[in-house]
């Protein structure tokens, strides 16, 4: 299985490495650290997990990123014997781990799941337990693992009803790895059910709820500005904003139509596009001004910048890691990768609800199914089956504004009712790690304490 596993993954990565490096190039900043993608570390890196009880968390993107940071800052005072190593595979990741984790935690890009790029990761790194958030399965990696005697824990575990067929059509390769998984940290009942399906233990299994509740809180820091930022652009005084956050291609075209049509009955709004990559603002700015809207890049906004009122129609946020600023700010936020014909999944909803904002989302929501399920049985959020439905939703939330705020505060009990995932994965790795040399016991009697 490994030898059919490593001659397809080779026939694959060399039909597809065109489109993932040129991928990296639009993104920028892909020499930084290149070398890791091969598993190849600096003399520096190394030097850091010398003599070191290293865990390795890997976080696949931005969303994930935010989970890892909040399990960090729950793990440290619970396992205070570690070095802890953080992955990503995205430089959008990147840039936020080094936004927001300090420099004593070390951040890495993770291998490619090719042999001999993941044995060398795993020999430089040394880790004494891996973590994985979310549903990254990629075999060499987990047989290199296993190889070493190393245990991996999944955490945030959830499976769709899209991905669920997959796995289980490869049931061949993927059941021995689901198996040989340490812990698990489901998000809810369902997900457990379909891992042991899979081939996870039901003793490893633990159902602790999701983690993006936890992670979704509002960095205290406040490095923009937006209501500066909404009057430098002309923006209507106190204007009401509809934001469409994450957004996927067609999503910005849909937003433009339905913004230019609103905003005849409500001349105080102003829209604002966040794509959910930042290097399609091209692409997303060609969209919005074929619709006859004037916007703006973000990117281009200094503390010189001056539009006249009324000048411009529309912001489009083509930064990374600004994405929950502006959601502070917004009157309704649309969630994206949502509505379009060619999206699917779609985007977290907690950031926006944490902040009580009233929030409008499309039919494509599988990725986080089980929390919009949650969101609409407690009138949390509006979910729309097109853009006519989608302009009905936000001219009704404009035009009642106590059903909007209603809205929002249901969204905000919906998070408060499950926070806690965090402490209880925390515990869950306490448990299993407890007694290896990652895990040191707390003092309990202050007085016996050798320092």
């Amino acid at each position: 299985m490994r030898l059919l596993y490593n001659i397809l993954f080779l026939g694959f990565f060399s039909l597809t490495a065109p489109f993932y490096f040129l991928k990296m190039l639009r993104r920028g900043n892909w020499r930084q650290g290149f070398g890791q993608r091969f598993g190849r570390y600096s003399s520096k890196v190394k030097q850091a997990m010398t003599n070191r009880h290293v865990v390795w968390i890997h976080a696949v993107s931005v969303g994930e990123v935010s989970i890892a940071t909040q399990l960090i800052r729950a793990m440290e005072p619970r396992l205070p014997n570690l070095k802890i190593v953080v992955s990503t595979t995205t430089s959008t990741g990147m840039d936020v781990l080094n936004k927001v984790l300090p420099s004593h935690i070390q951040k890495i890009y993770y291998p490619i799941d090719r042999r001999m790029y993941v044995r060398r990761a795993i020999a430089a790194i040394h880790p004494e337990a891996i973590i994985l958030v979310e549903a990254e399965i990629w075999p060499n990696f987990l047989w290199a693992a296993a190889d070493r005697d190393i245990p991996v824990f999944l955490v945030n575990a959830r499976l769709s009803e899209r991905s669920f067929p997959r796995y289980r059509f490869f049931s061949v390769l993927f059941r021995p790895l689901f198996r040989s998984l340490a812990g698990v940290g489901c998000q809810n009942e369902q997900d457990a059910e379909r891992l042991r399906k899979l081939g996870c233990r039901t003793e490893a299994i633990r159902v602790v709820g999701s983690l993006k509740y936890d992670a979704a809180k509002l960095d205290e820091r406040r490095p923009i500005d937006v209501p500066q930022i909404l009057t430098q652009l002309g923006a209507p005084e106190k204007c009401r904003v509809l934001l469409g956050g994450s957004t996927h291609p067609g999503e910005e075209a849909i937003l433009a139509e339905v913004f230019a049509r609103l905003r005849v009955k409500f001349p105080d709004l102003f829209l604002v596009i966040v794509p959910r990559h930042f290097e399609r603002g091209k692409e997303a700015g060609q969209d919005v001004g074929a619709k006859g809207l004037r916007f703006a890049y973000r990117k281009d906004i200094t503390p010189q910048t001056r539009f006249k009122p009324g000048e411009i129609d529309c912001l489009l946020v083509n930064t990374t890691g600004e994405l929950k600023h502006f959601y502070e700010h917004a009157t309704v936020v649309f969630v994206g990768k949502s509505l379009s014909p060619s999206a699917t999944g779609g985007q977290n909803p907690i950031e926006p609800a944490v902040l009580g904002k009233a929030i409008v989302f499309g039919p494509n929501m599988s990725n986080f199914e089980a929390i919009v399920r949650e969101f609409l049985r407690q009138n949390g959020a509006i979910q729309v089956k097109n853009a006519e439905a989608l302009e009905q939703a936000v001219s009704f939330l404009l035009e009642n504004p106590h059903e909007a705020s209603e809205l929002g505060r249901h969204a905000v009990a919906v998070v408060r009712q499950n926070l806690g995932a965090v402490e209880r994965t925390v515990e869950m790795l306490v448990e299993q790690l407890e007694g290896t040399d990652v895990y040191v016991a707390p003092w309990r009697d202050e007085g016996n304490r050798p320092f």
